[in-house]
């Protein structure tokens, strides 16, 4: 077992427990991916807004590796909401990443709204067959409820900013309850995470490094975590996290670090 292993989506659609986001990457991207993909990842995060999506599907391509052992991940940005872009934004999408379908299609922010509306059109993108699950980032349970209230198809996935620092704990039920799988942005809190002296104690338990350490918290919780880096080493290293186990009072110790801070709030937004 490792990064071969996979949840089962609530559409039946198998997606990696784990993977590399590209966020900032810039001209790093096309080699990140593919050390990636070396390194046995299957699961790779992008977006629109991240402006790489050429990069990664050409690394995709580049790889050697069977299409549909590769899960690919991209969403829809929030201006492409506001002016009723939708159809063209998942055009453009497909046309940069250059692959026949897309794996996973994330709206990128609960624009207020204008997400039930975009909703609409993810399903339509599913029901084309160039798109293999359909989910959202950034959601609360009540964006969540007011997608349930217009729609009968749920989201497969809800990605949004998860970590030892803030750990979510209400989103993560509410999705459990509601069979929708868990994925977290910037699983390490930008690095600051790191630097917890908790994290840091339990690392030398383990003899991993703290990074390690909070990517199996994630692991252990069934959250999947997509990591960003663009250093080799570190891509493998990130990943080395299935040959150990936290103790059920190391993953509390880890979750007691939560503050509630999180650096982007979903329903306050100006982006």
């Amino acid at each position: 077992m490792g990064l071969e292993e996979r949840f089962t989506l609530n559409n039946g659609i198998k997606m990696p427990k784990f993977g590399l986001g590209v966020y900032k990457s810039g001209n790093d991207t096309v080699q990140a991916v593919k050390w990636a993909l070396e390194a046995g990842y299957r699961l790779i995060d992008t977006a629109a807004y991240y402006n790489n999506e050429v990069q990664v599907g050409k690394a995709v391509r580049e790889s050697g590796i069977s299409r549909k052992d590769i899960f690919v991940t991209t969403k829809m940005w929030n201006n492409d909401q506001r002016d009723n872009r939708q159809e063209d934004a998942f055009l453009e999408s497909l046309n940069k990443l250059k692959l026949d379908y897309i794996d996973l299609y994330l709206i990128h922010w609960p624009v207020q709204e204008k997400f039930t509306d975009t909703w609409k059109y993810m399903e339509d993108f599913l029901a084309s067959g160039k798109v293999r699950a359909i989910g959202v980032s950034n959601f609360l349970p009540h964006h969540l409820d007011e997608l349930a209230a217009s729609s009968k198809t749920v989201p497969a996935v809800d990605q949004f900013e998860c970590h030892p620092f803030l750990t979510r704990e209400e989103v993560r039920e509410y999705c459990a309850d509601h069979n929708i799988q868990t994925e977290a942005w910037s699983p390490l809190g930008r690095g600051i995470v790191l630097e917890s002296r908790t994290i840091q104690e339990i690392a030398k338990r383990h003899k991993k490094s703290p990074a390690q350490i909070t990517l199996r918290w994630d692991y252990q919780n069934g959250i999947i975590a997509i990591p960003k880096s663009v250093n080799q080493n570190r891509i493998r290293e990130n990943a080395d996290i299935f040959n150990f186990t936290l103790t059920d009072d190391e993953m509390e110790m880890i979750s007691d670090l939560d503050t509630g801070i999180t650096k982007e709030d979903p329903d306050n937004f100006n982006f």
